[in-house]
């Protein structure tokens, strides 16, 4: 072999060995749940899943005029949309990309040479001349591994996720909203019966005062009888205090100051009826937007990685100019003047130091975040949707039990009060009865807004009526999605 020769394969040698080497293996399907972890849990097959406006349910206009108002001033659900709205962008231009890129040109520029350049202008016979250029550009890159397929179908799911992302954002809001409106109904009806138990303990002290001053009754019952009315007294302010507390959180939530909130009229409070559908265990990941978002990132991962793979592969690019340049403006369009150009680019990495192994180790590393955090959701909607179902069940066990209670207690108070029309005994034991049905009521309210409040929760851990019809199934057949076909060798 010459020594030419000799030279060249080592030095081609050398070249091949400090390549970037070859593209890595895909790496295998992601291990996604393919459902949520819920057996055990009590569920009817009566039970519809909720509707998108599940709110208008509840039958309260007041509720309605309020989300109303609330999903057209929302900051927080206006940036989510417009971040769906930047992502659908972004979509655009990797669409974009794959097209052929065509441009137009046209300059005109004066200029004067210099006496002491390389050509002096005594050779030419002139010392200004004028260049005048006009053409037009073609660039298109040949997409053979698909990396531009992959970077769009990439940049399209990030769009779904975004928009997955703002439908998450429109639950949250009207969940809070509807659990702060019950809330405050909840203490606008515990306020009615606080003051009507501050007006039956001023009738008591007022009536231990009367029989003390008679000498029927030591001075300590009438103190006795004091205190009561003082902490009935305490606990109605603190309601009340309570009350205005959840106006003004409720005007924020809306996005008001509380003097613009509308004005609110006290309800009964709706009876609650939520519970979990039989097949929540399967249809749960379809029906709640922030696990379809998560499930669009995978998607969006998996494809990224597709695009990090196909770097180590070379890239084949096409560029074409054709137009007209002359220093001579009057012959700028004259056929003399035409100008063309077209050629392949290919690209190959050669070295670059690790960084395009680097960047695919990233990628697939952020395919693995994206995973756990899709699988680490899932537990949890599984545990609120758990939480919720449980504690309904919960409160629907104390509030039946309470409800026997508070019979109980108005037979109690209603024999008390047949024995003073009787003439049997003083106001006394009747009043008494009557503050105890009194705080009966007030628990038994407290318990039926819970359940309201445990409701809300159930709704807004099964999605709020969320549906997303091109959601991705779980768990994927592979990475690479049907639009954007695996070509690379």
């Amino acid at each position: 072999m010459s020594r030419p020769r000799t030279i060249t394969v080592i030095v081609l040698s050398g070249l091949l060995a400090g390549c970037a080497g070859l593209p890595p293996q895909l790496p295998p399907p992601p291990a996604l749940r393919g459902d949520a972890p819920l057996q055990g849990l009590p569920s009817s097959a009566q039970t519809p899943w909720p509707a998108a406006d599940w709110w208008r349910s509840f039958g309260d206009a007041q509720l309605d005029t309020l989300m109303r108002q609330a999903l057209e001033r929302s900051p927080n659900l206006a940036g989510a949309r417009a971040r769906a709205r930047a992502a659908e962008a972004l979509a655009g231009l990797s669409a974009a990309a794959q097209r052929p890129q065509i441009g137009a040109s046209a300059d005109l520029t004066r200029q004067r040479l210099s006496e002491n350049g390389l050509i002096p202008p005594r050779f030419l016979g002139f010392t200004w001349y004028t260049q005048s250029n006009l053409g037009a550009q073609l660039d298109y890159s040949f997409d053979f591994w698909g990396k531009q397929r992959a970077q769009l179908a990439s940049t399209i799911d990030q769009a779904r996720a975004a928009h997955a992302e703002a439908d998450a954002v429109r639950l949250g809001l009207s969940a809070a909203i509807a659990s702060a409106y019950f809330a405050w109904q909840t203490d606008q009806a515990q306020l009615r019966e606080a003051e009507a138990l501050v007006k039956l303990q001023q009738q008591l002290r007022a009536l231990s005062a009367a029989r003390v001053r008679q000498g029927l009754d030591p001075e300590d019952l009438s103190a006795s009888a004091r205190l009561r009315l003082a902490q009935a007294d305490a606990q109605r302010a603190e309601i009340a205090g309570v009350v205005q507390t959840q106006r003004a959180v409720l005007a924020a939530l809306v996005g008001v100051a509380p003097a613009a909130l509308p004005v609110l009229q006290p309800r009964p409070l709706p009876q609650a009826s939520a519970a979990m559908p039989n097949d929540a265990r399967l249809q749960l990941l379809a029906r709640r937007p922030d696990l379809v978002a998560l499930r669009w990132q995978v998607e969006a991962m998996g494809l990224r990685v597709r695009v990090a793979r196909a770097d180590f592969l070379p890239n084949l690019s096409l560029n074409a100019m054709a137009g007209f340049s002359s220093i001579d403006t009057s012959k700028t369009l004259a056929l003399g003047s035409r100008i063309f150009g077209v050629g392949p680019a290919l690209s190959l990495p050669l070295f670059d130091g690790g960084a395009l192994k680097a960047r695919y180790g990233y990628s697939v590393a952020q395919l693995d975040a994206a995973v756990a955090r899709y699988n680490q959701a899932v537990l949890d909607a599984a545990r609120e949707v758990g939480v919720a179902v449980l504690d309904m069940q919960r409160l629907a066990a104390q509030r039946a039990n309470q409800e026997q209670a508070l019979a109980a207690s108005a037979e109690l108070s209603r024999q008390a009060a047949a024995r003073l029309r009787q003439g049997l005994t003083d106001a006394t034991p009747a009043l008494a009865r009557e503050a105890a049905l009194i705080a009966q009521r007030a628990t038994l309210i407290a318990l039926h807004g819970q359940q309201l409040g445990a409701e809300i929760a159930l709704i807004q851990a099964l999605g709020g009526g969320y549906q997303d019809a091109a959601a991705p199934t779980t768990p994927p057949a592979k990475t690479t999605p049907a639009h954007a076909p695996d070509s690379t060798p």
